[in-house]
């Protein structure tokens, strides 16, 4: 069973806690890991890009010169795709990127993400994460006393409205509630913070 220190605040260690091997000691799976990535990059595009083809192009319906006798190369169309002002070839049209994946092959890259991270050691357990007051002084202190810079912050959503507030300005660190952390946020910031109410409820959903 995985151990990892438990951490205050202030970044003195008080304790150790187990980790269940179901969720944070899982076999990594890099393809599922890419694939929820892509998925969650391909399901934020708008799809809303468009130009134009040749048919939708205003004008053009004039033949330009006739068909022999100039020298030029025949044309039927001013619209063309190799004129000037013509439509253009296999023009992109609105459309939907989302995909989908089931949910083994989600809770499986979530795993897989929890497990890589706690594998290098950027995984810091806290025994609380409050704050009294909204003041990004005191989490930019937390943040120096476990000695990370780049972070997700995964809040247990009790009591942590000051907390997100508090790191909302700090560059390099990202705060989600912990029912909805995904592979993404998970391996863009170098480090995963979270308090040991967080891990309980990641584990009584994953394992």
């Amino acid at each position: 069973m995985a151990n990892v220190s438990v951490y205050n605040m202030e970044g003195s260690e008080v304790g150790k806690m187990d980790l269940n091997d179901n969720v944070f000691a899982a076999k990594v799976n890099e393809h599922l890991m890419h694939m929820a990535v892509v998925l969650q990059l391909a399901n934020k595009r708008q799809g809303t890009q468009k130009a134009k083809t040749r048919s939708e192009v205003r004008g053009g319906g004039r033949k330009p010169w006739r068909q022999k006798g100039t020298g030029h190369a025949r044309q039927g169309s001013t619209r063309a795709p190799q004129w000037t002002g013509g439509g253009i070839v296999f023009a992109p049209t609105p459309r939907d990127y989302s995909f989908k994946m089931n949910k083994k092959e989600k809770a499986g890259a979530i795993k897989s993400a929890l497990t890589t991270r706690v594998n290098e050691e950027k995984f810091f357990v806290l025994d609380s994460l409050k704050f009294d007051e909204i003041k990004t002084k005191k989490m930019v202190a937390v943040l120096d006393a476990l000695k990370v810079n780049k972070a997700l912050v995964i809040l247990d959503g009790e009591d942590n409205a000051n907390v997100a507030v508090s790191a909302r300005n700090i560059e390099g660190v990202r705060t989600v509630p912990v029912n909805a952390i995904n592979v993404y946020d998970i391996m863009k910031y170098e480090t995963v913070i979270l308090t040991k109410s967080a891990v309980a409820k990641i584990e009584e959903v994953y394992a």
